[in-house]
């Protein structure tokens, strides 16, 4: 096998096929050894390329294959208990000298904790405590529901997600009393350093005599070991580990919040029937006034997975919170956390769109130019399509902030055919909203769109009720003008711009003299003189001074031009001598 290692991912693949083994995965980039009992690495699904984790099982040599049942018993509880706290198992592949397990990609816990210790006191505290919240729900589900003690509960037993939140993994160990041959009550203490987390019972007594006790009491004492190692990593083992297991004492707390500290002492009581259970902590710390029902991720974490069902008073409030302390979030948090959670309730309608939108687009911020495409785009290019109008407005006012990252392939096949249904909305602030979009996507337009489509759709609104529409749809055919193809341009541009100054509304018709002026570069020297100076002359003696003025300033710059190309040109005709003469003479 390490000369397995030494090979490329497809090497390994192809290789141990060869052997029987036909693998789902790509192997990848070692990530750690664990409590010498499986090496933990990165890797890729073949299927579909998602990125997973591999726990490798190496049995070949007799001392590791003293360890198969423990590496059996983890790929059968992984594989039967399901909970989203617990790590996510996805595949496997087992043969007589090595079992692969394959879930979702995580990371250790150990090296998070070692980046957190130069982080502020009260973000390592908020941070600690979510994890253990997070450790501690999935552990009273293993200790109730399932009736089963998780066995060896230390911080090599969990995992970071690619969103910071802890994973309860390691199941090597977990065992229900109930069943036969649960390795826990036999091998529990061939288990490497399993003395390092036992409780007082079975230091006294055996791994055995858990049988005699609630599932919850062995793990509700590795708890509270866990709790004082994320805390107080530095510092030796609490007192209470050992024999004669003395109480801890308040000299000892070190950074355990106060709050926490009575729980603490409670977790790691010697006495079984005495000590407070996983089940336990967590129901104080979700009280009223409880260390974790405070603590501000945990709240996030809470409001996001109960966004549909919650008030709209609690609504707004979570929305509000995300807001103000956006950039107080981690990173990986509010990447894979908030922003998946904020994207499904604006695609299911958990809040209003134009309160979600914005902090879509805000938290999107953090994801990289590759993956922008799939986890921001796609969903919001999907809303396009949404007969909401409060959806299709937040689309529309926030396009400046997304536009940037669309192709033309997005705008022309997946955006602008549902965009131009708000061209004939009834209601006039969809319609205004929908002309305003076209400047921002019109340079992502095919030709076709933009020279008959859009031009269709833009010629309509010149005619809309809305005079206000109607200026501003003269005023973006006038932007759009260079960008024209040539014959377009002949066709479209002079009877759109005359149309304006026909208009009853007085901005309009100066809407039309400045988008006659705007597009001068649009025009050959004799459609100015035969077709444009026409159209705009009559605006001359318009009744309203605005008009009039904008109308002397536009003739005077087409003049201009005309002037300046009629110098430069040479006569093509002589007159006749004589004629010439008699001219003169005239002329004298």
């Amino acid at each position: 096998m390490e000369y397995l290692r030494t090979l490329g991912s497809a090497a390994v693949s192809t290789l141990v096929q060869k052997s029987g083994l036909n693998l789902p995965f790509y192997l990848g980039s070692k990530v750690a050894s664990v409590d010498g009992l499986y090496t933990l690495y990165d890797g890729t699904k073949r299927d579909d390329g998602s990125l997973v984790s591999i726990f490798e099982y190496e049995l070949s040599d007799s001392v590791k294959k003293n360890a198969k049942p423990l590496a059996q018993n983890s790929l059968r509880k992984l594989r039967t208990t399901r909970h989203p706290d617990i790590l996510k198992f996805m595949d496997a592949v087992e043969s007589d000298n090595v079992i692969y397990i394959m879930t979702e990609r995580v990371r250790p816990l150990q090296p998070e904790l070692s980046k957190w210790a130069s982080k502020s006191v009260q973000e390592k505290e908020d941070w600690l405590l979510w994890g253990l919240h997070r450790i501690s729900v999935p552990l009273t589900f293993l200790n109730d529901a399932c009736h089963s003690t998780h066995g060896k509960l230390t911080t090599s037993s969990i995992f970071i997600s690619p969103s910071g939140e802890w994973k309860l993994g390691g199941l090597e160990l977990t065992s229900n009393p109930r069943e036969e041959n649960s390795v826990l009550y036999t091998m529990g203490g061939l288990f490497s350093g399993s003395s390092s987390w036992a409780s007082p019972e079975v230091k006294q007594s055996g791994w055995p005599i858990l049988k005699e006790f609630d599932p919850a009491v062995a793990d509700a004492y590795a708890l509270g070991l866990l709790l004082h190692a994320v805390f107080n990593p530095s510092h030796p083992p609490p007192a209470t580990a050992q024999p004669p297991h003395t109480p801890p004492s308040p000299a000892s707390r070190g950074s355990i919040p106060q709050l926490v500290f009575p729980c603490y002492k409670k977790l790691l009581n010697p006495s079984p029937k005495s000590r407070i259970t996983a089940k336990d902590f967590l129901s104080i710390g979700m009280a009223e006034t409880g260390f974790f029902v405070s603590n501000r991720l945990v709240k996030v974490c809470l409001g996001l997975d109960n966004l549909t069902l919650s008030s709209e008073a609690d609504k707004n409030l979570l929305l509000r919170t995300l807001k103000e302390t956006a950039s107080s979030f981690p990173p990986e948090f509010a990447s894979y956390r908030i922003l998946p959670s904020l994207l499904s309730a604006l695609e299911f309608g958990g809040a209003s769109a134009a309160a979600i939108l914005p902090l879509v687009l805000q938290f999107g911020g953090n994801i990289s130019p590759e993956e922008y495409s799939n986890v921001i785009l796609t969903p919001l290019i999907k809303l396009y399509s949404s007969p909401d109008r409060g959806t299709r407005m937040a689309l529309l006012e926030h396009l400046p902030e997304y536009v940037d990252k669309l192709d033309k392939k997005m705008v022309s096949e997946k955006i602008f055919p549902n965009l131009q249904t708000g061209f004939s909305d009834t209601v006039a602030v969809i319609r205004e909203a929908t002309i305003k979009s076209v400047i921002l996507l019109a340079p992502k337009l095919s030709d076709r769109l933009l020279n008959n489509d859009l031009l269709r759709l833009l010629a309509k609104l010149q005619m809309d009720p809305e005079p206000l529409i109607r200026t501003n749809t003269c005023i973006l055919i006038g932007r759009l003008g260079p960008s024209l193809g040539y014959n377009t341009k002949r066709k479209v541009l002079v009877p759109a711009f005359s149309r304006a100054l026909k208009d009853t509304f007085v901005h309009a018709r100066v809407a039309g003299l400045m988008a006659f002026m705007a597009t001068i570069e649009c025009f050959e020297i004799e459609e100015m003189a035969v077709k444009v100076i026409p159209n705009m002359s009559f605006t001359l003696v318009d009744k309203e001074k605005l008009v009039r003025d904008q109308a002397f300033k536009a003739i005077d710059l087409f003049l201009q031009k005309i002037e300046s190309h009629v110098k430069s040109m040479v006569c093509g005709f002589q007159l006749p001598p004589v004629m010439s003469l008699n001219l003169l003479q005239f002329q004298a």
